[in-house]
């Protein structure tokens, strides 16, 4: 049985604080972007966190490695210090964007770059934030050493298992959740036999083998498959829907699925998103949405126009809403919350506008869409730091 109904029917461097208006910079009594004046004390609590209570865990992916190397501007989280004043205030949970790759984490077959990782681990700690993992197994971001490498099945699978040994283990008891397995199976539902190396080289066989590591590693954090596409019920969903109960009658602990939720408004909202993870809910896995973020085009540099900004706002209230209907569903992250640092222009050409503030940290009717939809579930939807 559903614990929730649906709730509704439908530094920064100087250079980089200077690019942030005077009046994102100012202290005091608040004016934010509806027009409401809040006291100082009140203002403190209109986050998405507070919203949230305890009715779930509200993420961001913390931007930095991947696409960010090649950006024009210095790393976000450690030299953006409006970045990190959100980042600390709106969420209750923390993924590495890309800290915990593969590529990053190991430059060199005998080198682990822990750096950056422990830096978000710390900061988590600081601020009293849970951590997800992302990720132990998956075809993309691994360095060239080991794609290009010539390794035995043994030596491979030796590889595999060294690094979830110290990557789960360095952080043992201080992740909540790590997506083990993460992309799989393509759009059609079949596995990635020709380009995920350790399913090509090693076999289906060795996605059990890292639950079980990981989990010998860690046995208290949740370990979950993690992919894109899969928010509804198709072919792709169906092939995980198939695979888990396998697993878990061969004692393989897969404890949860999630859906990542990258979505566009090009493309149709996925209705049945509820209904799919409520049918991994009853497996008995927890489930979460891990990566959400809903692009636009915006063609030759575009504003968003406001029916954009409106459909957007309406696929982010959904995906909330569905994550808050579903027994179980405990984590929803935003893959990234401030345009400046989104991942979306530099891999969607003509694409962008995907989180939830604008580049000057004001806030989007997308943001208002969430933080009303977990209000309304937390009970919170009256308190006077959110009213309008």
């Amino acid at each position: 049985m559903k614990r929730r109904q649906i709730l509704t029917a439908g530094a920064l461097g100087a250079g980089a604080l200077a690019a942030v208006p005077a009046a994102a910079q100012a202290r005091g009594p608040k004016q934010d972007d509806r027009g409401k004046r809040t006291p100082p004390g009140l203002a403190k609590k209109d986050t998405l966190a507070f919203a949230a209570g305890k009715e779930l865990k509200i993420g961001s992916a913390v931007a930095g490695g991947g696409h960010h190397t090649s950006q024009p501007y210095p790393p976000p989280f450690t030299d953006d210090e409006t970045y990190r004043e959100h980042l600390a205030t709106e969420f209750t949970s923390l993924s590495a964007e890309n800290q915990m790759k593969w590529d990053h984490l190991r430059p060199d077959r005998d080198t682990f770059a822990f750096a950056d990782a422990d830096a978000i681990m710390d900061f988590a700690t600081e601020h009293g934030q849970d951590v997800r993992g992302h990720t132990l197994l998956w075809h993309s971001q691994n360095p060239a050493w080991l794609e290009e490498g010539d390794f035995s099945a043994d030596e491979l699978r030796a590889l595999l298992k060294e690094h979830i040994d110290t990557v789960v283990g360095r952080y043992r008891g201080r992740i909540s959740q790590w997506d083990v397995a993460n992309e799989i199976f393509d759009d059609d539902g079949n596995l990635r036999t020709s380009d995920n190396i350790w399913i090509r080289e090693l076999g289906v066989e060795i996605v059990a083998d890292a639950f079980r590591w990981a989990r010998a590693a860690d046995p208290g954090a949740l370990l979950f498959f993690n992919d894109y596409n899969v928010d509804g019920i198709n072919a792709k969903s169906d092939a995980y829907y198939a695979l888990i109960p396998d697993l878990l009658a061969d004692g393989v602990p897969v404890d949860g699925f999630s859906a990542q939720g990258h979505l566009s408004i090009e493309y149709g909202f996925p209705g049945d998103i509820t209904e799919n993870l409520q049918r991994f809910a009853d497996l008995g896995l927890h489930t979460a949405v891990t990566e959400l973020d809903v692009r636009m085009p915006l063609p030759d540099g575009a504003e968003p126009t406001e029916a954009q900004l409106a459909q957007q706002a309406d696929y982010y209230r959904r995906v909330t809403e569905a994550a808050l209907a579903v027994d179980g569903c405990d984590s929803l992250t935003l893959w990234g919350f401030v345009d400046t640092y989104s991942w979306v222009p530099a891999t969607f050409e003509g694409q962008g506008a995907a989180c939830v503030l604008w580049e000057d940290y004001t806030r989007k009717p997308a943001y208002h869409a969430v933080q009303d939809a977990l209000a309304e579930a937390s009970g919170r939807a009256d308190h006077p730091a959110l009213r309008d």
